[in-house]
């Protein structure tokens, strides 16, 4: 497991953009891409599946530029919370928007379509609707 997460937060680092923070949000088991998102200027674009209720795993991945800034600095790259109706809720009861508030980043949710399973995992589907 830990493998898996330091294999995905280096490609997240290796694929983002030069000045940007990118999340991704997984189930729990980490089979099921549930979202992902990017920011660009001061605001974070999240798109997120609808048609999730459940547990998750959300991943942040700051640009090299960004880590040698230190401008994210007390944002953890892994936080747990949960999906529910396309609202996103991490540890504590948390939003997003208020996680990212003191990084002076706005945050703008957009649906997504079906949640995308990454090529040889299995597909468990929802187990939680």
């Amino acid at each position: 497991m830990t493998r898996l997460l330091i294999a995905l937060l280096t490609l997240l680092t290796l694929t983002a953009p030069a000045g940007a923070l990118q999340l991704i949000v997984w189930d729990r088991e980490m089979n099921i891409k549930l979202g992902s998102g990017e920011s660009s200027g001061g605001r974070m674009t999240v798109r997120l599946v609808d048609d999730y209720d459940g547990p998750v795993v959300v991943l942040f991945a700051p640009s090299e530029d960004e880590r040698a800034r230190g401008a994210f600095g007390g944002l953890k790259s892994r936080y747990t919370g949960t999906l529910n109706d396309g609202q996103l809720l991490l540890e504590g009861g948390v939003s997003l928007a208020r996680l990212l508030t003191p990084f002076k980043l706005s945050v703008g949710l957009q649906r997504a379509g079906q949640p995308v399973s990454l090529p040889g995992l299995r597909n468990t589907g929802n187990p939680n609707k």
